[in-house]
């Protein structure tokens, strides 16, 4: 499966609004800046029909293990980000995939 980066990204949207590749630059780039921020100061980020970002928190596992040395070791609390899909984005991604002859 292919890798889409913001490089791609840029070029796409040049290429969909017709602007130039520096001002497509700019805009992906204050708008991933503008999501990281949100995301940091834990605010729920939501894209209708796209979908949501949400900090959550990882409870503290004091009894983990370290699968390489069967250490038992602590892992404190802390946040990570979960993606939710929106609408479309579900019911695309829920229909059969098509099979190639």
């Amino acid at each position: 499966m292919p890798t889409v980066t913001k490089a791609e990204l840029t070029n796409i949207l040049a290429h969909d609004l017709g602007c130039t590749k520096m001002l497509a630059h700019q805009l992906v780039d204050a708008f991933f800046e503008a999501v990281q921020k949100a995301i940091l100061r834990g605010d729920r980020i939501e894209i209708r029909d796209f979908g949501s970002w949400v900090v959550k928190t990882a409870n503290a596992r004091p009894q983990a293990r370290n699968p390489r040395t069967g250490e038992v070791i602590v892992v404190p609390a802390r946040r990570k980000v979960r993606f939710k899909p929106g609408r479309i984005v579900k019911e695309a991604l829920g229909r059969p995939l098509e099979v190639e002859a």
